[in-house]
Order: C-alpha cells, then structure tokens, then sequence
C-alpha cells in the first residue's frame, strides 16, 4: 500500500482551497463558504499556471483576472495584493508538508530504516499529487520577497530535518552508517525534488512513480546500510 493514501478528493484543487479558507477566513470579503472556495480554486488555479509559465513577477493581476475569469474587483474581495495570494499559497504547501512527516505510523517511526523509506514515498507521492504547487514553491522562491523566500527555504528544511533524525536514529541503533547525516540529507533532498522538476524528463523515459520511488529507496538504502551489515546480513 502507498505510503501516503492519496485520493482525488484529498488533494484537489477545492479540497486545498478550502482549507486556505479555514485558516485565512479574516482576508475574505465574500461569506459564502461554497462561493469563496469556487473562486478561490479558479484564482489559485489560474495563478499557479500562470506564474510556472511565466514566472511569479511578470504575472500580472490583470492576466490574472483574465484567466480566472473573475474581474479586478472580483480579485481583491479574496486578496488585497499578489504577495498575499502568494503567503496562501506557500502556507498550504508548508501544511501540507508538516501533515505529511506527522503522519507516520507509529510501527513505520519505530523503525529507522522502514521510517526512512516511509519518508522518501510520502514525500515524492505527496509532491505528485500537489505538483504545480510544489513548482512553483521550488522554481520561484528567488522572486519571492525577502521574507516568504525563508518561508519557502524553511518548508524546504522541513524534509531535510525529517532525515537527519531518522539518520541519526538509525546510526544510533547501528542500522546506519554515515559521516555527516546533515550532509547526507541534503544529498537525497535533491531526489524528492527531481520527480516534480523534472518531469518531462522521466516521462520521455517512460519512468512511473513506483519505479522511481523504488530506485531512490534502494540507492539510499544501499548507500546508509553498513557494509559489513550488507555483506554478512546473518552476522
């Protein structure tokens, strides 16, 4: 079974609407729970096609408006600027990325090395699943101003710190080895990050997510497990 249970409903576009409405519900001028969250998924929709084509800058509000469908003045009843829009969204993926490393079964977290391979699938599958925003979370954090680019830098951190303290969990009951499991975190960060990258370029190589997710597992695994451990595994 997958690692993290992803269903359509789960991760659609309401679905995450709606919970920015929950907890930004003081910014809306619209009181309609079913209206805000409608419009809300067309803006957000629109807004991350617009800024992973052309950047989060050279978007503007009135391409915006336009590809949304709603006019100016319809916008600012969600938002009073784009750099509001911008701390919703990097908000849900923040959440969404917390959620994520709390949900960890408790017999999966009592065991370093089932716990690690847990993190590396719930990572990618979750990434898949919010792809676009994880894109643009990713490619567009040195537009963003000074202080939501830490935002993004700190969500980023979050996965990486998971890591480490299983790591070092795992060198603790001898089932890893590994010099310096902050450095070593940040070399496997880079692979969660390439299946929502780069797509295309595993989809020209006809690579589906359980093989890639499966190839990550394993190249970790092999790397962390100690050699003698692999060598004489009855030892």
């Amino acid at each position: 079974m997958d690692a993290v249970a992803v269903s359509a409903k789960k991760y659609s576009m309401e679905e995450r609407c709606a919970r920015i409405v929950e907890r930004h519900r003081h910014r809306f001028k619209v009181r309609k729970q079913q209206l805000v969250v409608a419009n809300l998924s067309r803006i957000v929709s629109a807004f991350l096609k617009l800024s992973n084509r052309k950047g989060f800058h050279a978007t503007s509000l009135r391409e915006l408006a336009e590809a949304s469908g709603l006019s100016m003045g319809g916008l600012y009843t969600y938002f009073d600027s784009k750099e509001t829009l911008l701390v919703m969204v990097l908000d849900e993926v923040t959440c969404s990325v917390k959620e994520m490393l709390k949900s960890v079964p408790p017999a999966v977290n009592s065991d370093p090395e089932t716990h690690l391979l847990w993190i590396i699938d719930a990572h990618i599958r979750l990434t898949e699943a919010m792809q676009p925003w994880f894109v643009f979370a990713f490619m567009e954090a040195k537009a963003f101003p000074v202080n939501l680019r830490r935002a993004a830098v700190d969500s980023e951190l979050m996965t990486e710190k998971a890591l480490v303290d299983v790591i070092e969990k795992g060198i603790a009951k001898g089932a890893f080895s590994a010099d310096s499991p902050p450095l070593f975190a940040s070399l496997v960060k880079p692979l969660l990050q390439d299946w929502y990258v780069k797509r295309s370029k595993y989809r020209k190589r006809n690579v589906d997510i359980d093989s890639y997710i499966g190839a990550v597992q394993s190249m970790v695994g092999k790397t962390l497990i100690p050699t003698m451990k692999r060598r004489h595994p009855a030892s």
